[in-house]
């Protein structure tokens, strides 16, 4: 009996023992404000499978796949030489035929060329004309020359192939300029504006983009809808940015320490306010939403309450504590 009361004494004092604790004081507030992320994909602004406009035998691929082009370089050609062979002899006839017309102009205006010879020159010169912008096309359809600045995403074919016209050759992707693809929730379009600037979160960092345009269309057969969002940064295609979006909830609590929460019956959770007399006490609250290390919690606690950091694992109910 009395080995049992001993005992009984000593958990008794361990259990109401003066103890040091930190705490949290409570401030309650009618609305609060949460982030939410909204997965989207890297994408580029621009991406082009480039081929042929005429059939050949493909002379030369200059590029290969991770090489960065300029706008305006050389991708490929096809075997030029005929197509060569035209343009040059359309450039002489030019030149010549407007040798002739410059030559009749000149005579015309003192009379010694008649308007008919004059006509006859122009018309040459124009026939001419047309077709060395012929056989300038026919020699430029022989060349892929780069569309923008952008990386060589694909090569699909090489040296040597006998193709028809338009077949894929190269593959480019824009890389000075991407997009994140964002599926949107029917209940957050009519929110966001068209020009207007949105955070994003990509590998740990934020960014910023500029929401371009939303599709009408809704995104497989969910009510969701396609925004597109244009960064001035860049970024590889694939990766994975998430859409920061700060919405305003109307409910009435308080912002405690995740850690002073203790799961509870019924689905409510308690936590250990500090009483008038310096005693631990429980309160029980609804969790309704949970942001990095801390719970905006609704329920018996009140503005001006000390909520003590570590709730039950560092107090029980009714032990005596001294606030640091």
């Amino acid at each position: 009996m009395n080995k049992f009361l001993i005992i009984s004494l000593l958990f008794s004092s361990l259990i109401f023992s003066e103890k040091n604790i930190e705490s949290y004081e409570v401030k309650i507030i009618d609305e609060f404000k949460i982030n939410k992320l909204l997965p989207g994909k890297i994408t580029p602004k621009r991406q082009s499978i480039l081929g042929f406009e005429i059939s050949g035998k493909l002379k030369k691929v200059i590029v290969d796949i991770g090489d960065k082009v300029k706008a305006g370089d050389l991708l490929a050609e096809l075997e030029d030489s005929e197509a060569l062979a035209n343009y040059n002899e359309a450039k002489a006839k030019l030149s010549m035929f407007e040798k002739v017309f410059n030559r009749s102009k000149s005579l015309n205006i003192e009379n010694f060329v008649s308007d008919q010879e004059l006509e006859r020159a122009e018309s040459n010169f124009l026939v001419a004309e047309a077709q060395f912008d012929k056989a300038l096309i026919k020699f430029q359809q022989t060349k892929i020359l780069a569309p923008y600045d952008g990386i060589i995403q694909n090569r699909f074919l090489d040296e040597g192939s006998i193709i028809n016209a338009s077949i894929p050759i190269v593959e480019i992707l824009d890389s000075k300029y991407v997009e994140a693809k964002v599926s949107l929730p029917k209940s957050l379009v009519n929110s966001l504006d068209i020009g207007k600037v949105y955070k994003f979160l990509i590998d740990g960092e934020e960014y910023e983009a500029k929401l371009t345009r939303i599709a009408p269309m809704s995104e497989k057969g969910s009510n969701n809808k396609l925004g597109l969002f244009e960064f001035k940064d860049f970024f590889n295609p694939g990766a994975t940015a998430r859409l920061i979006l700060v919405s305003t909830e109307f409910k009435r609590g308080a912002w405690v320490p995740l850690n002073s929460l203790a799961q509870s019956e019924q689905g409510l959770w308690n936590l250990y306010t500090v009483s008038k007399d310096n005693l631990a006490q429980k309160d029980y609250v609804e969790l309704i939403h949970i942001e990095n290390n801390m719970a905006y919690v609704s329920g018996t606690i009140k503005d001006g309450d000390m909520v003590i950091v570590g709730g039950a694992s560092r107090v029980a109910e009714g032990q005596s504590i001294k606030v640091n």
